[in-house]
């Protein structure tokens, strides 16, 4: 029964998390003046997606590689689908609203990034298969020096007015910040046998502190442009995250996928690492390039769509659990 309790909320503590840390970075000025822990330069941003991807390799399990080994197709179908709808379905909404410029480089970039960390712990929560989400999650992570420069290279091709993109550059910054330390956090946690059970426990706390911390100084450092969001951006974003859940779910059905991997695919694809894009678009073109907005508020939006889907699933399980 702790186990199942643990199961259901775990998905709507991110959540709330979330919105706390992000109201408090949006309110802070109003208590304190002069020291704003929330104003973060690039450098600091990149090295907390350092620490969330080291903490990712710490916590991938031997035994869930040996899916990659298993049923390679269905970890590279995933991942194929991945790279190609959403990079189409953010290029898709800003054709829809006629963005440009740095939010239009926004919105592409939420759709280019790979899966986010979250959606392994939300797929726990559908009662998903958890080792085929983290193979997701773990391979399009690694691929991100190659597929995101390429993806976002040709989106934003596409989109007249949008500003240059450097690949070359991009792709450095994810080798460093994303490869490397995921190797090195896998690397440390077969090497040291001490390391294991700790890191299981606290991990994935560490892991989850730091993207808050990305989140929260993304809010800081825009509070006074988030008031002028327009509602038709949300809504774009929106659609472009449920596009995602549905381009996820009949991929899974089309490639004839087991019902657990189906639910797992599907909260992969929808949902993104836009944590990470928000520290790309802080390193890559300021910190204070509105393209980080999107990224930000794609986070709120699949983690909030990511956590009731989850729940739905969780509790239809309860009556149909489904097979692995």
């Amino acid at each position: 029964m702790f186990t199942e309790l643990k199961r259901r909320v775990a998905g709507f503590d991110v959540l709330v998390a979330l919105v706390a840390s992000s109201a408090l970075a949006y309110v802070w000025p109003w208590f304190a003046d002069g020291f704003d822990p929330f104003r973060l330069d690039s450098t600091w941003l990149l090295g907390l997606v350092s620490l969330t991807m080291f903490c990712l390799g710490l916590v991938v399990q031997r035994e869930e590689l040996v899916e990659l080994r298993r049923r390679p197709w269905m970890v590279l179908c995933g991942v194929v689908v991945q790279c190609t709808l959403m990079p189409a379905l953010a290029w898709l909404v800003v054709q829809l609203l006629g963005l440009e410029g740095p939010i239009a480089l926004g919105v592409l970039l939420a759709g280019c990034v790979p899966g986010a960390m979250a959606s392994n712990v939300l797929t726990m929560t559908a009662r998903g298969n958890v080792s085929y989400s983290v193979s997701l999650t773990s391979v399009a992570t690694l691929l991100s020096p190659l597929s995101v420069p390429l993806a976002l290279t040709v989106v934003a091709g596409l989109q007249t007015g949008s500003e240059v993109v450097d690949a070359k550059r991009m792709a450095a910054t994810l080798f460093g910040s994303v490869v490397a330390p995921i190797v090195i956090g896998y690397g440390v946690k077969q090497s040291l046998a001490w390391v294991q059970p700790l890191a299981s426990k606290v991990a994935p706390k560490v892991a989850t502190f730091a993207l808050l911390w990305i989140i929260a100084s993304v809010v800081a450092a825009n509070r006074d442009r988030l008031a002028g969001v327009q509602a038709s951006l949300l809504v774009g974003l929106l659609l472009m995250n449920v596009l995602g859940y549905c381009g996820g779910y009949l991929a899974g059905c089309a490639c004839r996928m087991p019902s657990a991997m189906r639910r797992a695919l599907t909260l992969e694809v929808g949902m993104q690492n836009a944590g990470l894009g928000t520290a790309l678009a802080a390193s890559l073109w300021g910190g204070e390039s509105q393209a980080q907005i999107p990224t930000a508020a794609y986070t709120f939006g699949c983690m909030l769509t990511g956590t009731v889907l989850a729940a739905l699933w969780a509790g239809r399980s309860e009556r149909t659990p489904p097979a692995n």
